[in-house]
């Protein structure tokens, strides 16, 4: 479906004259596509942007899902997507992605714009387990600005109790309420 606000390549001009409207200030880059400049960026904006690369098998997950929720307002410079669907896909080679094939639960993915993205608590968890410094930064301060995703991500640590790296998550995690 084409969307009036975002432009991908090939679907109604080429990439040679989204670039050049780039150039002329007309659009930005946002995701797989562009979106006029004046245009406000909005999570619905975020997610389908991603539609090109997600499709209907994947879910953007930990650092892509952040910016998605509006976490984070810097796009990040590579993806991480997981398989959302029973089956398992072929990855694409792609320098931009980084896929994940363990399958995320069906509770825990949520759909915005069309396009599967991890739950604001799951991705908090996800963010949170990570043995990546900036992964632990950006959910350190998610937990601290918004309370409720945090409470979210602990009932989901909570409900699932044996999950890898589960301990760190949740260390961080009540490290953020006693500041």
């Amino acid at each position: 479906m084409v969307s009036p606000f975002l432009f991908f390549a090939d679907e109604r001009l080429s990439l040679a004259e989204l670039s050049a409207a780039c150039l002329d200030g007309l659009l930005v880059p946002l995701g797989e596509g562009f979106m006029p400049a004046d245009a406000a960026e909005t999570p619905w904006m975020r997610a389908r942007s991603l539609l090109p690369l997600l499709g209907e098998r994947w879910a953007a997950v930990r650092g892509s899902a952040a910016w998605i929720h509006g976490a984070v307002s810097e796009e990040p410079t590579s993806h991480h997507v997981q398989r959302a669907g029973p089956t398992r896909a072929r990855a694409r080679s792609d320098a931009r992605t980084v896929f994940h094939d363990v399958r995320l639960e069906p509770v825990d993915v949520c759909t915005i714009a069309g396009v599967h993205v991890s739950s604001p608590g799951r991705t908090l968890v996800d963010l949170a387990r990570s043995d990546d410094a900036a992964d632990q930064a950006l959910a350190r301060t998610w937990a601290h600005a918004d309370a409720l995703v945090r409470v979210s991500a602990e009932e989901w640590l909570a409900r699932h109790p044996r999950f890898p790296h589960g301990r760190r998550a949740t260390a961080l995690l009540t490290g953020t309420t006693t500041r």
